[in-house]
């Protein structure tokens, strides 16, 4: 039946132009901005779980900084802790050579002590950003420790907690006291000689230990800010693949939306024309 007020073929021409209307502009948001899904709307799980997974992209980024922050100030001690093993190593030579009964031992306790008061200003020196591993208290404040911020364990979809990697001071303030009027002893003669290498002996060793530690700190903070690197770049991979734009089948379901609405609109325009006929029955 054909009827001038009702053009049923014009309705089902419009409702499908419109959809492909709707899908066109879907499309070319999806290549201008680059996401398939770039707002709730456009699906609201794959938006939710993508936004978790920004936020901890940011967290790690953070965490990457306060590793690279710990790393240099391990990275300080380490190399102040390896200096003073390098002078110890020379007192130690300088104690035995006062084992001699023709050595000078005023030259050579006059050396000593600027060399203790060398492992002295090593010590005080080797801090980064006010934080001293080689010190009795780290921070000025009484800390014993470093706390560096590594990693955020996430369990389920609230729950995320901050892991730290703590390192310990070495503290050669308290266990290296060699400077002038410290625990070495001081050579005047042959046996005060032997009292004080074996003195060097036990600070050696401390030294060597410590220097030990701090190396052993440092290599598990690189190899961390390593593991937090290559997860942050594995997160915004697969953040990418839940979100981002197939830039290739966008481009072929541009141009197939295109060649659809432009037969949309024929076919519109010949329903639109159909009541015309019916005139040709009153003629």
């Amino acid at each position: 039946m054909s009827s001038i007020l009702t053009n049923n073929g014009a309705m089902v021409a419009l409702q499908t132009l419109k959809s492909i209307n709707m899908n066109l502009e879907k499309t070319q948001n999806a290549i201008s901005t680059g996401k398939d899904i770039a707002t709730a709307k456009d699906g609201s799980a794959i938006f939710a779980i993508s936004k978790v997974m920004e936020s901890d992209v940011a967290g790690f980024e953070a965490i990457s900084d306060s590793l690279s922050l710990g790393e240099s100030t391990v990275a300080v001690a380490s190399a102040g802790a390896e200096q003073i093993v390098e002078v110890l190593t020379e007192m130690k030579a300088l104690a035995v050579s006062a084992t001699s009964e023709n050595a000078d031992f005023d030259k050579i306790q006059a050396e000593m002590e600027a060399l203790g008061a060398q492992v002295d200003s090593i010590t005080t020196a080797a801090q980064f950003n006010g934080a001293n591993l080689l010190a009795d208290d780290v921070d000025g404040n009484g800390a014993t420790s470093l706390s560096v911020l590594s990693s955020l364990d996430r369990s389920g979809a609230t729950t995320v907690t901050p892991a730290t990697i703590t390192v310990d001071t070495v503290d050669f303030t308290t266990n290296i006291d060699v400077d002038s009027g410290g625990d070495l002893t001081v050579i005047a003669d042959v046996s005060t000689a032997g009292t004080a290498l074996a003195e060097l002996e036990v600070f050696l060793q401390t030294a060597i230990d410590g220097a030990a530690a701090l190396g052993a700190a440092a290599s598990r903070i690189s190899d961390q800010k390593g593991f937090v690197s290559k997860l942050t770049d594995a997160m915004k991979s697969g953040i990418g693949t839940l979100v981002d734009t197939d830039m290739e089948a966008a481009s072929a379901k541009l141009q197939s939306l295109q060649t659809q609405q432009q037969l949309g609109v024929q076919a519109l325009s010949i329903a639109n024309q159909a009541p015309q006929t019916i005139l040709s029955l009153f003629r």
